[in-house]
């Protein structure tokens, strides 16, 4: 209780002298107030009207007149009152200066009166301590000794008073620590000390931080990194990872051969840490010329030749060398040891040689002696010989360095001309090595290859009427072997060989080709005739000039292809004379039978037959009966009413040649009908003959047989069949029919066979004959038609309506074939004329 009385008596006498001071002052007409830096904008600084008894502080008009920048404080027009208008910042204001005292002065309108008041704006810790930077490198030297002292720049705050006095710390080091000296006089001074010494090779750089507090509340705080890096110094000797380097080097090891690299490490930088190398000493002494040292590198390469039976090992002194000052160094040894190697190849020479060995040689024939030699002892002078690639030869040893080149198969000279004989010789070391020699064997020929065509038969197709001496085909035989053993002469063998002609009887190959010796050409001795020759078949023999001489054969086909030569003819009758044909017997439907004579003319013939009047449309009245003695399309014949033209009461069947009624016979025909039937082949150009038919009208049977009887030239039918005359014409014509079928069989047999030879491989026919057929034409010209040599026959039951035509191979005209005048080229399979 007693404390309380106290301190209230104490706060009594406080208030009484803030009074006198507040009277005094007002007195004095000078306001003095106080505030805070960073004041909330409509703070209340002090109540002027209120404090001064001014009154109505609107109506007097008070306002707050500057000089020069603005305070950041006004007069309230309705409450008289000063307060902050905008930001107030002490620093910026007064800077360090302190107190930081701003004099006013009010002007009051009404009445007229100036009044002064002094605002002092009072600081606050609103500013951090600040360092010049924020990062600070500092170089030190690693030979820096404990406690020296590098200066450091502190920190500054804008603040004044305690919230401006700084405090420094340093993060935790082992090696630095901090020292502020302070000063009435001077600024204070901040060192950065020393502890322990340093060593770049353990921790090149050092990172620390920095702080600066002030002593405002709350303290603001401040920092800088500090990154020390460690100057290198040359304390540290290179140093070599062996003290004894050993390397095996082969006595082959070629110049420029890398025999070992040192290594050595100076933890130092720069050029404290950059090695020089040097060989310093090298036993034995001749050392120093074989081993070179790479200063820079290190690398040991060998430059000249070893030999293990000189020297087995080298030692060679090595020295690294810093570039520091003062230079500091570090030494090795290397020692090399020499390894022995098979270094020494096997050489062969050839002591004899037999050559040209000929190709009938026996087996075991010695062709060379070889001797062999190992300048290496022991494994590596045991030397082993082979023959390489395979061939017909093998090495056969006789006793040791001594071997022969022994023949062990037959040779052919066709096959392989000569051989490069390459031998092999291999030593025992480890690797192996090998030496080895070619020898040239050449092979001498012997006869012992007949020519051979490429062909065993040959095709040759040539049109007839060809000219005497124009060339048929070209053979060629090849004879591999070489100069007389290889000429090949040809010629046309005669055993057996020629034709068969039906005007002449048998004639030799050579009356229609011959064979030239030297080229193998086939040229045509004759002009050809188709209808005399169809197929000729000969041998050609090859024979080379070797001794004894070897023969090869081939068969040449030559086809001749028909040429349109010959027009049609008229059949004469087969029981008349001639001139007459033979008469036709009754056709099924027929009132009466007819009767034909041919008179032979010059350019035409003139046929004799009668019809009945009455006669209905479609009866045949005779038969023209015509031959072609080309064959295939060429014999194909056409028959044709030449006149009268228009219509008339006749008409001829195109192919059969029957002629008959085109309509009923009247007795305005007349007596006698004249018609002129032209006969074509299908050649080019086409052929033809003509002929004259002469058709008697008359009436019934005996009116026809008074006919008969008032001429010889009139043949009558026999009654119910053929005549005499007829009958045998029949059987004529049937056994003719079986002959042609039967030579067309056999033929078409050998073309068959000659066929299935032809499909070969080596078989080229360019063209060739193919199976005969069978057709047959009838009057309203229906035709199956085929290029084929025909023979024409009818076999009548009757009058006839068909013919039966037997085609033999007749070959179409081929593409023109150029004559091959080189007679080194490939031997065509067969010319054309």
């Amino acid at each position: 209780r007693r404390r309380g009385a106290a301190m209230q008596a104490l706060w009594s006498a406080a208030v009484r002298l803030l009074v006198l001071v507040r009277t005094w002052t007002l007195v004095a007409g000078q306001v003095r107030y106080s505030v805070p830096e960073e004041a909330r904008v409509g703070t209340v600084v002090g109540r002027l009207a209120q404090e001064l008894g001014l009154g109505d502080a609107e109506e007097r008009r008070l306002r707050v007149v500057w000089q020069g920048r603005r305070a950041g404080v006004e007069v309230s027009g309705a409450s008289g009152a000063l307060v902050v208008s905008s930001r107030l910042d002490r620093e910026e204001l007064c800077g360090k200066s302190a107190p930081c005292s701003l004099r006013l002065e009010l002007l009051q309108e009404r009445p007229l009166r100036v009044l002064h008041v002094e605002l002092e704006v009072t600081d606050i810790n609103d500013n951090a301590p600040l360092f010049p930077a924020a990062r600070k490198n500092i170089s030190m030297a690693e030979s820096s000794l404990p406690g020296s002292r590098f200066p450091l720049e502190g920190a500054s705050d804008a603040d004044i008073g305690a919230n401006a006095q700084l405090s420094y710390t340093l993060s935790p080091s082992e090696h630095f620590r901090l020292d502020l000296q302070r000063s009435e006089d001077i600024r204070e001074s901040l060192f950065l000390v020393l502890l322990k010494a340093l060593d770049r090779e353990t921790l090149p750089a050092h990172r620390l931080v920095l702080t600066a507090s002030d002593e405002g509340r709350p303290s603001l705080t401040g920092t800088m990194e500090l990154l020390i890096s460690v100057l290198d110094a040359n304390d540290n000797a290179p140093q070599f990872n062996q003290s004894v380097y050993k390397v095996q080097l082969p006595e082959s090891a070629p110049d420029g051969t890398l025999v070992m690299r040192v290594n050595a490490t100076d933890p130092d930088i720069g050029g404290n840490g950059e090695m020089l190398f040097t060989a310093i000493d090298t036993f034995p002494p001749e050392g120093l010329k074989l081993f070179i040292l790479n200063p820079d590198t290190g690398e040991i390469r060998l430059t000249g030749a070893l030999d293990f039976e000189d020297v087995r090992s080298f030692e060679i002194q090595i020295e690294a060398t810093d570039k520091g000052a003062p230079p500091l160094s570090g030494h090795c040894k290397v020692v090399v040891e020499v390894l022995d190697v098979n270094d020494n190849a096997p050489e062969v020479w050839v002591t004899s040689l037999s050559v040209p060995v000929s190709e009938d040689a026996a087996v075991g024939t010695v062709v060379a002696l070889l001797s062999v030699s190992d300048r290496d002892s022991g494994s590596n002078g045991r030397v082993q010989c082979s023959v390489w690639p395979a061939s017909p030869f093998v090495v056969e040893s006789r006793f040791p360095g001594s071997y022969s080149l022994v023949l062990r198969e037959a040779l052919d000279r066709e096959r392989v001309s000569e051989y490069e004989v390459e031998v092999r010789a291999e030593d025992g070391g480890k690797p192996p090595l090998r030496a080895r020699r070619v020898v040239r064997v050449a092979v001498s020929d012997v006869n012992d290859n007949a020519p051979a065509f490429s062909q065993a038969v040959y095709t040759v197709v040539a049109r007839e009427n060809n000219a005497a001496g124009a060339e048929l085909a070209r053979l060629w035989a090849r004879d591999p072997d070489e100069a007389e053993n290889g000429r090949v002469s040809y010629s046309l063998w005669e055993g057996g060989a020629g034709a068969s002609v039906w005007s002449v009887g048998w004639r030799p190959a050579s009356s229609y080709v011959s064979v030239d010796g030297e080229s193998g050409r086939v040229w045509a001795v004759r002009a050809l005739d188709y209808e005399e020759l169809q197929v000729l078949q000969f041998e050609v023999r090859a024979v080379d000039a070797g001794e004894p001489a070897l023969v090869g054969n081939a068969t040449v086909q030559l086809f001749v292809v028909d040429e349109n030569d010959n027009a049609p003819m008229l059949l004469p009758t087969t029981g008349g004379g001639p001139g007459l044909a033979p008469p036709l017997g009754p056709v099924a439907g027929s009132v009466a039978g007819a009767s034909v004579e041919a008179v032979l003319g010059q350019d035409s013939e003139t046929l004799w037959a009668w019809a009945a009047w009455g006669a209905p449309a479609g009866q045949v009245v005779a038969k023209i009966r015509a031959v072609d003695a080309d064959s295939g399309y060429n014999a194909w014949l056409r028959y044709e009413v030449l006149e009268p033209r228009g219509k008339g009461p006749f008409r001829v069947g195109v192919y059969s040649g029957e002629v008959s009624t085109a309509r009923a016979l009247e007795e305005a025909d007349g007596p006698r009908q004249r018609l002129v039937i032209v006969v074509r082949d299908h050649g080019e150009p086409s052929l033809s003959t003509t002929a004259t038919l002469s058709v008697s009208l008359v009436e019934g049977g005996e009116k026809m047989l008074a006919v008969a009887g008032s001429s010889s030239n009139v043949l009558l039918p026999a009654e119910g069949g053929l005549t005499a005359a007829g009958a045998a014409s029949a059987s004529t014509n049937v056994w003719l029919v079986v002959a042609i079928c039967a030579v067309s069989s056999v033929f078409v047999l050998a073309l068959v066979l000659y066929g299935a030879s032809r499909c070969a491989p080596r078989a080229a026919v360019l063209s060739g004959p193919a199976a005969a057929t069978l057709v047959c034409a009838s009057e309203v010209g229906s035709w199956s038609y085929s290029q084929r040599q025909s023979r024409s026959l009818c076999v009548t039951d009757g009058a006839g309506k068909s013919d039966l035509m037997v085609f033999s191979p007749n070959l179409p005209p081929p593409p023109s074939v150029p004559a091959v005048k080189d007679t080194s080229q490939a031997e065509p399979s067969c010319l054309l004329d």
